[in-house]
C-alpha cells in the first residue's frame, strides 16, 4: 500500500503528526511566556495588594469610632468578629442571606448585613453596629422601642432599630405608609410590627428626644 501524498513530507505533502507537534510546542512555549508575564505583573502590584490567608490574619477594624485589632481567616463574615472577638452580640445570626434584616450595620454610613460581607473588606472602613445607639445617652429609637414595646423575642429587635435610624436619618417627616414600605427589609417573626411602626412615629413626631 502506497504512503499517503499526505503523510509523505518527501514529497512536500502535509504531516499532521508534524503539524500537532510543533503547534504544541508553540502552545507551551506561548502558556510559559504568558505565565511568567502574569508572575511578572503579581510580584508588581504585590506592594499594593494585600495578601491574607490561608490562616489567621491580624487585621485592624474601625468599630463604632475605635480602631479595633482581630484575628480573622479570609473566609469570615464581619458578623462573626462582631460578635465572637469584639463581643458586640447587638447584630444577631438570624438568616444566612442577610434576608431578615437582624444583622443590620453601617458600613460607611451605609445599611448593610453583616454576615454577608467578609470582615477583610471592611480593613480601612467605618463600621457602626447598634452598641453605637447605647450608652450614657440613649438615643431616641430605643428608646421610642421601650416606650412602644416593640419587641418580643429580641432577635429581630437589634436590626430593625438600625434600619429604623438609618431610615429616619434620611427620611425625618416620613408618614406611616413611608415608614412601612422604607422597613420592608426587615423581618419580626413574632409580628410586632405594628408596634415598631408606632415607635417610628413617635420618633418622627419628635416625643422622643432621646
Amino acid at each position: 500500500m502506497k504512503d499517503s501524498p499526505y503523510t509523505n513530507t518527501s514529497r512536500g505533502g502535509f504531516n499532521r503528526r508534524e503539524f500537532l507537534r510543533g503547534s504544541g510546542a508553540a502552545a507551551a512555549a506561548t502558556a510559559l511566556a504568558n505565565g511568567a508575564t502574569a508572575v511578572a505583573e503579581a510580584a508588581e502590584s504585590s506592594d499594593t495588594i494585600p495578601l491574607y490567608g490561608p490562616g489567621l490574619t491580624k487585621i485592624t477594624l474601625n468599630v463604632n469610632g475605635q480602631d479595633r485589632q482581630v484575628q480573622v481567616e479570609p473566609r469570615m463574615s464581619l458578623l462573626e468578629v462582631l460578635r465572637n472577638q469584639l463581643q458586640l452580640t447587638g447584630a444577631k445570626p438570624v438568616s444566612v442571606d442577610g434576608s431578615s434584616g437582624a444583622s443590620s450595620v453601617w458600613i460607611d454610613d451605609k445599611l448593610a448585613s453583616a454576615n454577608t460581607v467578609l470582615a477583610l473588606t471592611c480593613v480601612g472602613r467605618k463600621v457602626r453596629t447598634v452598641e453605637s445607639l447605647g450608652g450614657h445617652k440613649l438615643d431616641a429609637v430605643p428608646t421610642a422601642f421601650l416606650h412602644e414595646d416593640g419587641m418580643q423575642c429580641g432577635f429581630c429587635t437589634p436590626g430593625f432599630v438600625v434600619a429604623v435610624r438609618a431610615f429616619l436619618d434620611k427620611y425625618p417627616n416620613a408618614t406611616e405608609a413611608e415608614i412601612r414600605q422604607g422597613l420592608n427589609g426587615n423581618l419580626c417573626r413574632c409580628g410586632t410590627y405594628a408596634n415598631v411602626i408606632q415607635a417610628c412615629l413617635e420618633v418622627v413626631k419628635g416625643g422622643v428626644r432621646g
